[in-house]
């Protein structure tokens, strides 16, 4: 059977780089990060500042995915 684009993963999938190596890391937060801190501050109770840099946004979203139980980049969910 021949492999197709459309089935599975993609087998080569972007490295993520550390946000503190990012060029434009001090550079205002996105929009979709500016909306996904705030839903993840409101499952968790909490605020988030609105003049955050996009390593500093970036940041706070794995942190508050793990905390909210979202899936954090590099966890594993596997039924073991």
């Amino acid at each position: 059977m021949a492999d197709s684009q459309s089935s599975g993963p993609d087998p080569s999938p972007t490295p993520e780089k550390d946000p503190d190596d990012w060029i434009t890391g001090d550079e205002p937060m996105t929009g979709p990060q500016r909306s996904y801190l705030h839903t993840l501050a409101q499952e968790l109770g909490e605020t988030v500042p609105d003049d955050l840099t996009k390593v500093t946004a970036s940041k706070l979203i794995d942190d508050m995915q793990q905390r909210s139980g979202r899936g954090a980049r590099g966890e594993n969910s596997s039924d073991t």
